[in-house]
């Protein structure tokens, strides 16, 4: 495997023009969006999606999108068991949808494309909160549009709370050692203008840029207290792959998949993320002294400089238990389901068909529990991809956490083996995971390489 993923970061790099670099810049910490009201376990959250400008590069202004300002979106914080409310107001000039990645809602709720937001219109989500503690985000789901949007700065966090979680006495000080990390490639001009979709290979392979933004900045620094420091991992990219680690080459542990907690902590010098994945990590940084410093890095390229203050916080501790994950919730499946992801560029499509609104492609049964093998197929053309370890698509579904199984017959890594909605498949690989359907509604499933899905590599299950 890091044979594998050194070579699709060293190709992917080499696909991109030289990056722009920013003098150092302290790394933003997205607000908690606050409510305009409140009832007994009842808010009130207000978006707005609007056009603002951003200078990424000091001088050069591009336009960009967010919710409640220019750039990304606020974190939405909320508690298992309370019912949310949010008013999304569209002040763009083009049509959007808000979807919650990895919340388990109604399908009319969900913010897939059957719930487009026309310019100058509003739309109100509505749902209780009913999953564990879990890093989720939110992002436009519209047809045709999703990656530009994205681009542009569409996302922000969501965050689950529980009793559970709140126990194990974690690093939880949002902001000072509990850290969202916003993820994100963008390409630059020379002269700091952003671009998109500027060559051929963006539309096969995805967007990838030049330059590496977290939290929607270059060149970030982010300054914290020794002892256990928590990371909320978000790939936001459009089509990038990740391997993030550590410059010291020090271990660290990932506590948390897409869907909460994992079991128990599970240590790794390296963390593979495709686009869409989330993962919470802990770092322990109690060695080091005031002023020292490491970088989250990919490969050879800073993602993030990590710099110490010298304080500590109150003490946290990380358990060798997290939780008990109930695998009977999947256990002995009624139904089989085969999904098959091929082409590129303009040709992709799942199990040979392409993204059609009026078409359902698979119905389930609400309240079912049904065993999916998702394989990646490039036939021809990917002889090259398997020999330069490149890996193109990825696989997403909507109204489900699931378990992976199997990869390829073989059990999957010990991180991959919590809750799930996101995850990579490499060329002539078969991923089989066990899905079950809490909630009634018309749900998507499709590759997170936005370009992929916006070309239509996606289909549409009614839960029923």
């Amino acid at each position: 495997m890091k044979i594998l993923f050194t070579k699709l970061f060293t190709l992917t790099i080499l696909l991109c023009s030289t990056a722009i670099y920013a003098s150092e810049q302290t790394l933003p910490i997205p607000p908690i969006l606050n409510n305009y009201a409140k009832d007994d376990k009842e808010i009130y959250l207000s978006l707005d999606v609007q056009q603002g400008v951003t200078e990424f590069i000091p001088g050069a202004a591009n336009k960009t999108y967010g919710y409640n300002g220019s750039l990304l979106g606020p974190t939405i914080r909320v508690r298992r068991g309370e019912k949310v409310r949010i008013k999304v107001t569209n002040s763009l000039r083009e049509h959007t949808t808000v979807h919650w990645h990895g919340l388990l809602v109604p399908g009319d709720q969900d913010g897939g494309p059957h719930q487009v937001i026309k310019p100058d219109s509003q739309w109100t989500a509505e749902f209780v909160v009913d999953q564990p503690a879990a890093t989720a985000w939110y992002h436009p789901h519209g047809i045709g549009n999703t990656a530009s949007q994205v681009y542009k700065g569409l996302a922000g966090l969501f965050i689950i709370d529980d009793d559970e979680t709140d126990k194990l006495n974690l690093p939880s000080d949002y902001g000072i050692n509990d850290i969202p990390v916003i993820v994100q490639d963008r390409r630059f001009s020379k002269d700091g203008a952003l671009q998109y979709l500027t060559s051929m290979t963006d539309i096969m392979q995805g967007m990838m840029g030049n330059t590496i933004l977290v939290n929607g900045v270059i060149n970030p620094v982010l300054t914290v207290p020794t002892g256990l420091v928590r990371l909320r991992v978000l790939n936001g990219s459009n089509a990038r792959f990740y391997n993030f680690s550590l410059s010291n080459k020090q271990e660290f542990h990932q506590i948390a998949t897409d869907g909460g907690l994992l079991e128990k902590p599970v240590e790794l010098n390296s963390l593979i993320l495709s686009p869409g994945e989330r993962a919470e990590i802990i770092a322990d940084f109690s060695k080091f002294k005031t002023g020292e410093s490491l970088k989250l890095i990919d490969g050879s390229k800073q993602i993030l400089k990590i710099v110490f203050d010298g304080k500590s916080k109150a003490s946290t501790e990380l358990p060798k238990k997290l939780t008990v994950i109930d695998k009977n919730s999947v256990n002995n499946p009624k139904k089989e389901r085969d999904f098959t992801l091929q082409g590129m560029g303009h040709m992709v499509s799942i199990n040979g068909k392409r993204m059609n609104m009026n078409r359902i492609d698979e119905k389930i049964s609400v309240g079912s529990k049904e065993l999916w093998s998702i394989k990646s197929n490039l036939g021809m053309m990917g002889m090259m991809h398997r020999m330069r370890g490149t890996v193109l698509h990825n696989f997403h579904a909507h109204g489900t956490q699931f378990l992976i199984l199997e990869r390829n017959g073989s059990p999957p890594p010990a991180n991959e083996r919590g809750w799930k909605d996101t995850f990579f498949v490499r060329d002539d690989e078969t991923v089989t995971i066990a899905a079950k359907f809490p909630y009634k509604g018309i749900f998507m499933y499709h590759c997170h390489i936005l370009e992929h899905e916006d070309n239509g590599m996606m289909g549409q299950f009614l839960v029923e």
